[in-house]
């Protein structure tokens, strides 16, 4: 017991200096940002994202080991599911370039730069006068829905879960706050539904992440596994009649970003609210997975552990209750 107690000071250590690297690093590039050609940044993204692909070797594994469970039909090949998996990698890097950059753009820029489908769907439901929850996934390039929503003039608000270090956590508030996003965090979590049904209340955009397979979820069928998903934006949307809306940030061949919004999902009602909460994360689940096997180069596939897996399965076309969105991988 006294070797753990004195572990733990160093361990804190490190922790404390891992955040304090990536948050001189991240200050360091937000300033040096608009000195740097875009081509070169986009360079430099391409070569670091195969570098860091090569280095952080547990995090490659877990990625080709989940393709491999979800896709091992269509990807037999550990080279096609090492391929896919750089590829996905690659897009997340791009990604995060994008948003960091959002942060000296001009409004026209970030509009020209994200098209948006389906925003009579956004329109529509906001004249209900009960907000929307904008329901998501680590697809694509997810921050750029509400930088590009913000820039279009809509109220945006984001639940995030922050880290253990506060002053990171400021940081990228702040960074939110630039680009005209409000941060909602997810805990204290009563605070947190007080803070999403004031924003519901003032006719303003949710963003809920759903991909987040934890323990305390409702169990549902995800990419042929059983997994625990979260069953806040379900019980939201039936407590308080916001329409929910599928949102996606694609990208195309060219890395052109397209932002998608579906029309509002139909909830299924029920006179036991439980059941009905199950049965709606089950819809919003798979609104997600067949965004996933549409798009399987732009998940993270890192949100399955080693003691969520299951069984393989295939990745078909979406099912067809989901809604569809237009497919823009050949324009």
């Amino acid at each position: 017991m006294a070797k753990k107690q004195r572990q733990f000071p160093l361990r804190n250590f490190f922790y404390w200096s891992r955040y304090r690297i990536g948050e001189y690093c991240l200050k360091g590039f937000v300033w040096l940002l608009p000195w740097i050609p875009r081509r070169l940044l986009a360079a430099i993204t391409a070569v670091a994202s195969r570098l860091t692909f090569a280095l952080l070797w547990r995090y490659r594994t877990r990625m080709e080991e989940n393709l491999g469970m979800a896709m091992g039909e269509e990807l037999p090949s550990p080279t096609e599911r090492r391929a896919l998996a750089l590829k996905a990698w690659r897009n997340f890097a791009q990604g995060v370039l994008e948003t960091t950059c959002a942060v000296h753009d001009t409004t026209e820029e970030i509009l020209s730069a994200v098209a948006i489908q389906g925003e009579e769907n956004l329109r529509r439901a906001l004249q209900k006068a009960r907000g929307v929850i904008a329901l998501s996934a680590h697809l694509g390039n997810f921050p750029m829905i509400g930088i590009r929503l913000a820039a279009a003039g809509y109220p945006f608000n984001v639940v995030v879960k922050h880290p253990r270090d506060r002053r990171f956590a400021r940081l990228t508030d702040h960074y939110r706050t630039v680009v005209g996003i409000t941060t909602i965090a997810a805990k204290p979590r009563r605070e947190a539904v007080r803070q999403i049904l004031k924003a519901l209340r003032r006719n303003e955009v949710v963003l809920m992440i759903a991909d987040e397979f934890k323990s305390g979820g409702v169990q549902v069928e995800f990419l042929g596994r059983r997994a625990p998903a979260p069953r806040g934006p379900a019980t939201l949307a039936l407590r308080t009649g916001a329409p929910v809306l599928p949102m996606f940030v694609t990208r195309d061949p060219k890395d052109r970003l397209t932002l998608l919004v579906g029309p509002e999902l139909d909830l299924a009602k029920r006179d036991d609210l439980q059941e009905a909460v199950d049965v709606n994360v089950a819809l919003f689940t798979g609104q997600l997975e067949a965004m996933v096997r549409r798009h399987p180069d732009q998940w993270n596939w890192l949100g399955f552990h080693r003691n969520g897996r299951r069984q393989r399965s295939r990745m078909g076309r979406p099912a067809p209750d989901t809604h569809d969105f237009p497919d823009h991988r050949s324009s």
